[in-house]
């Protein structure tokens, strides 16, 4: 875990972690987020499954209107970050079959 995150940031991460089922994890992220927030940290997820599929820049950018900055951040994340969206993209292939 990074050093960076302060206990605050892990009790986020546990309170999480106690969700169960996608009506609680959607109440409490629309208590915690502005619709905004959900709508960029949501781009974000969408991106790193365009870059998985080996989409282009500008196809993603064109077909989402994310910022080549967004996605280009993205991509970092996915090829050289702790591995949290491949994890997350593995698994939500799992599920979708």
């Amino acid at each position: 875990m990074s050093p960076h995150f302060t206990e605050d940031i892990k009790a986020l991460f546990q309170a999480i972690l106690t969700l169960t089922s996608e009506e609680e994890c959607a109440a409490f992220f629309e208590d915690l987020c502005t619709i905004k927030e959900l709508q960029d940290l949501s781009l974000r997820l969408r991106v790193a499954e365009m870059l998985k599929d080996g989409k282009r820049y500008q196809d993603i950018g064109t077909e989402t209107g994310a910022s080549t900055a967004t996605i280009s951040r993205v991509n970092r994340c996915l090829n050289y970050g702790c591995g949290g969206y491949k994890k997350v993209l593995e698994d939500l292939e799992k599920i979708r079959k």
